[in-house]
């Protein structure tokens, strides 16, 4: 099934998000999870905010973080309860 750029665009954000939140908090990390392109993982990273998806990175620049501070509209539950739907939809 072909889904549409604004859908597979939006829950590739919120995929990204979760998984920041989980642990995989790097861009080396995202990739590895998702098999993304670094430039894609950093501009879905910065396209958070347009989400209201409040995230920032901490620390020194080579041994940083991302971290998710707020979650703005969204539910991180219905993330986490549907993650495979997520992504099947991102054929990850």
């Amino acid at each position: 099934m072909t889904h549409s750029k604004t859908k597979t665009s939006f829950y590739r954000r919120l995929y990204v998000a979760y998984l920041i939140d989980s642990g995989a908090n790097t861009v080396p990390a995202i990739q590895d999870a998702t098999g993304m392109p670094r430039r894609t993982a950093q501009d879905t990273i910065v396209a958070l905010s347009e989400l209201d998806i409040d995230c920032a990175f901490v620390g020194a620049t080579k041994d940083g973080h991302y971290q998710v501070n707020d979650w703005g509209a969204i539910q991180k539950s219905w993330v986490r309860n549907n993650l495979s739907r997520i992504k099947d939809v991102l054929s990850y």
